[in-house]
């Protein structure tokens, strides 16, 4: 997803269980709407998790590169403060991406591995709350987060940067990290009935495009308290949480 890491804020719009009704429902099902049904099957696959759930599902595969330009380099050492962007280039990196819901709260939680050569397993941990309609919030580190629109194109699950917020207080303050960063583009994209692309980039209106990153991923383990929710999958591979 956008491209955060390391720690999250602790926030959460949803604080208390949803009626049983909307419990049911993938969270994601909240923020499309109707248009979830555009989705193509693997990805409605991997975003079957419910609010309030003990929901997982873990998917696995190669970023073909990981890729930051010789400005973006300048802003990591900023960036690593708030556990924002991925600060290593590689190609062909392997990675494992662990979907999590929680029964507490109403969050969707990402829990992203990637394993470049002689370094030690990078996470790159974020989480997301709906925000109305078909936006949501991902945060990061100290209340940070981004506002993305998400939108259904061509079956591919897409996400447009609105910018940035820092919640404070329950109060989300505007912050103008767009003028560094530039803008997110992040989408999942069906390839066949186990397979998935992902591409994301941060681009600057002066500098071009200072992020990307992009690869291919396999559904793996999932687990959910209702088994009509998830595909069928081995459970004996479901990683440790």
């Amino acid at each position: 997803m956008a491209n955060f890491s390391k720690e999250t804020s602790g926030n959460s719009v949803l604080e208390s269980p949803a009626p049983d009704g909307a419990a049911r429902r993938p969270i994601f099902r909240e923020v499309l709407g109707e248009d979830w049904h555009r989705l193509g099957e693997v990805i409605r696959r991997h975003y079957f998790l419910r609010a309030f759930s003990d929901d997982h599902v873990c998917v696995e595969g190669t970023m073909k590169e990981v890729w930051h330009s010789a400005v973006a380099k300048l802003l990591i050492p900023f960036a690593r403060v708030f556990g924002a962007l991925v600060p290593y280039r590689g190609a062909d990196v392997p990675i494992e991406v662990h979907y999590n819901a929680r029964p507490d709260d109403g969050t969707l939680h990402w829990d992203r591995v990637f394993h470049f050569d002689e370094r030690p397993p990078f996470h790159f941990l974020s989480h997301m709350e709906h925000a109305g309609g078909n936006s949501v919030i991902e945060f990061i580190r100290f209340g940070v987060g981004m506002r993305l629109k998400v939108t259904v194109e061509d079956g591919a699950l897409v996400f447009r940067d609105e910018g940035y917020i820092w919640r404070l207080f329950s109060i989300d303050v505007p912050l103008p990290m767009g003028l560094l960063l530039g803008r997110a583009y992040v989408e999942e994209r069906p390839v066949d009935a186990e397979r998935f692309s992902m591409r994301m980039t941060l681009t600057h209106r002066l500098f071009g495009e200072l992020f990307r990153y992009s690869g291919s991923f396999t559904l793996g383990a999932s687990r959910s308290a209702d088994a009509h929710q998830a595909s069928p999958v081995d459970s004996s591979h479901i990683p440790a949480r």
